[in-house]
């Protein structure tokens, strides 16, 4: 359900958003912002500023052209990413945070920088858990 101008839902979203109620753009935001290209591009922004697609594209090991595009746009529109395209050629396009970018980035680095100080906790958690049984 999207919340058009001056509808009931936008109103709500005003206030604050619900993730848990099903229709609330919310839950858009937060799949932007916590997928795994996201999550990447969002730190590589905010640890090293400004990017171009290229830059990006090697920053974020993994990502198709095509992957990071469509979460660059999607950011885009979020708000949180601002693309300057120079009028030059061959075509030069700019990718920064937006001061709402740089509010969500601050959060996502942090849980990134505790995944990264607990890896090995995590791999060894891995290694302990006992297999699980297939469902028949």
């Amino acid at each position: 359900m999207k919340a058009s101008k001056g509808s009931p839902l936008l109103e709500k979203v005003k206030q604050r958003g619900d993730l848990y109620a099903a229709a609330c753009p919310s839950r858009g935001v937060l799949e932007h912002v916590t997928s795994q290209w996201g999550v990447l591009v969002l730190v590589a922004l905010k640890e090293e500023g400004t990017h171009r697609f290229s830059e990006l594209r090697r920053k974020v090991g993994g990502v198709s052209e095509k992957m990071l595009a469509q979460t660059l746009q999607a950011l885009e529109q979020d708000g949180f990413v601002h693309r300057e395209a120079h009028p030059v050629i061959p075509p030069h396009v700019d990718y920064s945070l937006t001061p709402l970018g740089e509010e969500v980035a601050v959060h996502v680095e942090a849980l990134t920088t505790w995944i990264e100080d607990n890896v090995a906790r995590v791999m060894s958690a891995r290694t302990k858990a006992p297999p699980r049984k297939k469902a028949s």
